[in-house]
C-alpha cells in the first residue's frame, strides 16, 4: 500500500514557475514508477509526466522543455518543476504511483488528493 501527499499548488502569472511535490508512504518507494496527471474543469484526467524507477523520463507534447519530473528515492519524493506556466495549464494536478508491466507499460494504481494550479493570463 502507498499513500500520496502533494503540495505546491498555488496560483501564479502566465510565464511564471511552479514545484510541485509528492511524497509517498511505504518502505519501496524506489520500486514505483511515479507519474504526474491533471484535471482541468470539464475534461478527463490526463497524464503529464512520468519516470520510472530507473529514472526514465516521459512527458505529454504540451508540456516538452517546460517542465521537469524528478523523484528522491532517500525522502520518498517526486517532484514536478513547471516553468513558462500556460493559462491551460490549470488544472488540478495528481501523483500517481504504479507498477511497470513486462512490456514497459506503467499501471497507475495509487493517487494522491491532488493540488490546485491555477495560472492567470
Amino acid at each position: 500500500q502507498v499513500q500520496l501527499v502533494e503540495s505546491g499548488g498555488e496560483l501564479v502569472q502566465a510565464g511564471g514557475s511552479l514545484r510541485l511535490s509528492c511524497t509517498a508512504s511505504g518502505r519501496t518507494f524506489n520500486n514505483y514508477p511515479m507519474g504526474w496527471y491533471r484535471q482541468a474543469p470539464g475534461k478527463q484526467r490526463s497524464l503529464v509526466a512520468t519516470i520510472t524507477s530507473g529514472g526514465t523520463t516521459n512527458y505529454v507534447d504540451s508540456v516538452k522543455g517546460r517542465f521537469t519530473i524528478s523523484r528522491d528515492n532517500a525522502k520518498n519524493t517526486v517532484s514536478l518543476q513547471m516553468n513558462s506556466l500556460k493559462p491551460e495549464d490549470t488544472a488540478v494536478y495528481y501523483c500517481a504511483a504504479g507498477l511497470q508491466t513486462s512490456s514497459g507499460s506503467i499501471i497507475f494504481n495509487y493517487w494522491g488528493q491532488g493540488t490546485q494550479v491555477t495560472v492567470s493570463a
